[in-house]
């Protein structure tokens, strides 16, 4: 037998003898590695491992900040000059009673009256959308845990529809009386009332009265409803319309 067979022979033997006796089994695992259990990693927590499903608590939180900053920027963008007088998906129109006044006075000269008009009802929906903020901030914040689940697992515009129904009469009425300020403000109620005036001194022509205060109020929350809902979808879809990290958390994660 060859010198090197020898030697591993006797290596061999040597490690089934040592390893049957306790006290060896220490310098075994030091030379060869025998016996040594891996050290298994600490078990990560629910809520701290890496996709870890989300608590109630945390998409409720969520999804409420995401409603606020959505209706936040919606306000924002819609409340300033030309917010709807230059946006056309949401410029307001003379209402169709008006169009028979319109098309009496242009044939005078007059239609420039119904113009101004026309851009003076942007400009009440305009000063008065800011002050919906408030009326947003305190449904979103009241929304139940069912609501938010509802609205989480639900469609890109799912809380935009649940606000618009629950909101609409409210809101409606809460913002009657701002869009009635804001059109003697910008007077247009002035010039609804001189070009009617008009309208109606001429011979042979139809009565007409438009109510002013609740078709701006329902054209503004048209418009309002509108972009909530684009902004909705973008958080819902877009990481970069996600502005906080708990956006982020929420509305990355699956559902």
């Amino acid at each position: 037998m060859r010198t090197s067979h020898l030697l591993a022979a006797v290596l061999v033997a040597a490690s089934i003898t040592l390893a049957s006796s306790p006290a060896s089994a220490g310098w075994l695992e030091d030379l060869f590695g025998f016996g040594k259990k891996k050290e298994s990693a600490p078990a990560e927590s629910a809520e701290s491992a890496p996709g870890a499903s989300l608590t109630t608590s945390q998409i409720a939180a969520g999804l409420k900040e995401a409603l606020e900053v959505g209706t936040g920027r919606v306000v924002t963008n819609l409340g300033q000059v030309d917010g709807f007088n230059a946006d056309p998906l949401i410029r307001i129109p003379l209402p169709a009673e008006l169009d028979t006044v319109r098309d009496a006075l242009g044939k005078i000269g007059m239609s420039g009256m119904l113009d101004d008009l026309e851009t003076s009802l942007n400009r009440a929906a305009e000063t008065a959308t800011p002050q919906a903020k408030a009326l947003f901030v305190d449904a979103i914040r009241n929304l139940t845990i069912d609501d938010v689940m509802a609205i989480y697992k639900g469609p890109d515009d799912a809380a935009t529809q649940y606000l618009r129904g629950q909101m609409s009469d409210p809101l409606g009425a809460a913002m009657r009386p701002i869009v009635s300020d804001s059109l003697d403000q910008v007077g247009a109620a002035q010039l609804y009332e001189d070009s009617v005036g008009r309208y109606n001194a001429l011979p042979f022509v139809p009565e007409v009265d438009a109510d002013l205060d609740g078709y701006v109020v329902d054209m503004a929350l048209d418009g309002i409803f509108l972009y909530l809902a684009k902004e909705e979808a973008a958080i819902r879809e877009d990481p970069v319309a996600r502005t906080t990290d708990l956006l982020k958390q929420v509305f990355g994660a699956a559902f």
